[in-house]
């Protein structure tokens, strides 16, 4: 049990006082966090021995990161438009292309100048306004009518899955979240990557602005990541392993948000899902630098180590990005013949096909 003081701020329930006080931490997510903490003391060597793999890491990681943000929230396109926008090779020729280049901006800010960025509200408002900028909405401000979250249910029906705060608590919701955040931060009694999952948490139910709170929540979890000094965000998407994961994402934030209101809402369901997305990045990091400093070995063994580190569905750019030496074609008669081998199955068909590992 942990105690936590508090100067000003109105609860924001996931840093009651007393929420926080009551929280029980179990031994498996103990176990999770100080796995990520040792994969952390390994950043520093990883920078030292092998600096062009990372920028390698690095550049397919913006491109998937921002790519499956996007996708998550329904805007799509064309991956080599995606990856000439992240290259700034081109300029948006229609709104999903602006909302994928604002996205891009906001990452390479984070990434290249996050020891510059202070974790305030103003700071939030300004990330979603530049998160806008190319897209014509209203970006930069708390919204101002209320933005219930809801589902289609397979007679076409809609229910509510869960009522956000009211547009006129918004500034007041916001103010207390970060200022209970800031609070907690100070007093280090909870560990970092704990306060991280409560924030982005409430700030999902909080759900302050009109468009693109899921990309926010992202963007500001890897800046907080940066901040306590995981880096692993910079070299393997997040994002990508959440659109890999996205059931279990959008399961978790259901049922931990239930009771929110009164705070007495489950946070462990959603805690579990980000430390364990965290770590599994930190693996697969590991992994792919271990592959990358081994010389490689045949196409064969490029591409099926490398679909053995993805974490869920994949697709066919995904291994294209994994794998830059070796060919699209080639990449894809591997994928039939691992097919007819029964050891991975495609899932839908066209454009956004993707495929699934067969256990």
């Amino acid at each position: 049990m942990t105690t936590i003081t508090n100067s000003r701020a109105e609860p924001v329930h996931s840093f009651d006082p007393n929420y926080l006080a009551n929280l029980q931490i179990p031994h498996y997510l103990v176990s999770a966090i100080r796995q990520i903490g040792e994969h952390k003391g390994k950043q520093d060597l990883y920078k030292q021995q092998a600096p062009q793999m990372l920028e390698n890491l690095l550049h397919v990681a913006i491109i998937q990161s921002t790519e499956s943000s996007n996708r998550l929230e329904g805007i799509t396109a064309e991956y080599q438009r995606i990856k000439d926008l992240v290259e700034e090779k081109t300029t948006p020729e229609n709104r999903p292309e602006a909302e994928i280049a604002g996205y891009r901006d906001v990452l390479n800010t984070i990434h290249s100048n996050h020891r510059n960025i202070p974790f305030t509200v103003n700071m939030v408002l300004q990330v979603h306004r530049d998160l806008m900028k190319y897209a014509g909405k209203e970006g930069g401000r708390w919204k101002s009518v209320q933005n219930q979250i809801t589902e289609t249910n397979s007679d076409g029906t809609r229910r509510i899955r869960f009522t956000p705060v009211e547009p006129f608590q918004t500034p007041e919701f916001m103010e207390a979240l970060h200022q209970r955040f800031d609070d907690a931060r100070k007093q280090q009694v909870v560990d970092p990557l704990i306060l991280i999952a409560l924030y982005s948490f409430d700030f999902l139910c909080i759900h302050p602005f009109l468009d693109g709170n899921g990309r926010m929540a992202r963007l500001l979890t890897v800046l907080l990541l940066y901040y306590h000094d995981f880096e692993v965000a910079r070299y393997i998407s997040l994002e990508r392993i959440v659109e890999q994961t996205k059931d279990s994402y959008y399961d978790t934030l259901y049922r931990s948000s239930q009771g929110w209101h009164e705070g007495q809402h489950d946070i462990m369901p959603w805690m579990e899902y980000i430390i364990s997305t965290i770590l599994a990045a930190y693996k697969e990091f590991e992994s792919r630098l271990g592959r990358l400093s081994k010389g490689r070995g045949s196409k064969a063994d490029i591409v099926q180590n490398a679909i053995e580190g993805f974490i869920g569905d994949f697709s066919l750019s995904d291994l294209e990005e994994a794998c830059p030496d070796v060919g699209r074609d080639w990449i894809r008669a591997l994928l039939q013949r691992l097919r007819k081998e029964n050891k991975v199955e495609p899932i839908g068909k066209g454009r956004y096909s993707r495929w699934r590992k067969i256990k």
